[in-house]
């Protein structure tokens, strides 16, 4: 199994979303593109969030600057090639995160959406209660559609009001899994596990 975790948009929990998946089944973690905060970058998260035991493959990209991976690149004077991207090699599973959304540029050309196409994967997209995150969700699901991308999981990250929750429902793919992830107050290693457990306990009812 391999998932590409992607979401409506920045800081929407992604890379909690990432941990709790890799977690649950027992995969890999890989960050392609790693723009900004290198010194407690996401692979570095996943590491203190899952543990040691966490398996994480070098970022292809790791830049500098805090912003769309393609300003960051044209900082360093990089150019992001799609054909740099190559999959892990691993017996494992394996959890792949993007950065933000489906249509943060790489470069002047290419999106995170096109990443997804050319390494093949299926998608769990990462949905946040915000104003707007309705719009940026529909728009999320009509572009994968038109894409021609499996969305294996819809991941609800906190809470939602119900209306809220029932229209993005209602628009998801046929064969879509949910996932319910609560809210926390504090990501731990430990908060990680027990939300693990919690899935676990859901999909063996």
């Amino acid at each position: 199994m391999k998932l590409f975790v992607t979401g409506v948009g920045t800081e929407v929990g992604k890379t909690v979303c990432s941990a709790i998946l890799t977690k649950y089944f027992k995969a890999d973690y890989w960050k392609p593109v790693q723009s900004g905060d290198l010194g407690f970058a996401d692979t570095m998260k996943i590491k203190s969030w899952v543990g040691d035991e966490a398996i994480c493959h070098p970022e292809t990209y790791r830049l500098q600057l805090a912003a769309s991976p393609h300003q960051s690149a044209a900082e360093e004077g990089i150019l992001i090639n799609l054909n740099d991207f190559k999959l892990p090699e691993t017996q494992s599973n394996l959890i792949i995160e993007g950065a933000g959304g489906l249509m943060v540029p790489l470069s002047d050309e290419e999106f995170i959406i096109d990443l997804i196409e050319k390494l093949n994967l299926p998608v769990a997209l990462v949905v946040r209660n915000y104003l707007g995150c309705i719009n940026h969700t529909l728009l999320s699901l009509m572009i994968l559609k038109q894409k021609n991308i499996k969305l294996e999981y819809l991941i609800l990250n906190g809470n939602f009001p119900k209306d809220t929750e029932r229209i993005i429902c209602k628009n998801i793919q046929q064969k879509t899994k949910i996932l319910k992830i609560p809210d926390l107050e504090k990501i731990t290693k430990d908060n990680i596990e027990s939300i693990t457990k919690q899935l676990e306990k859901i999909e063996n009812a």
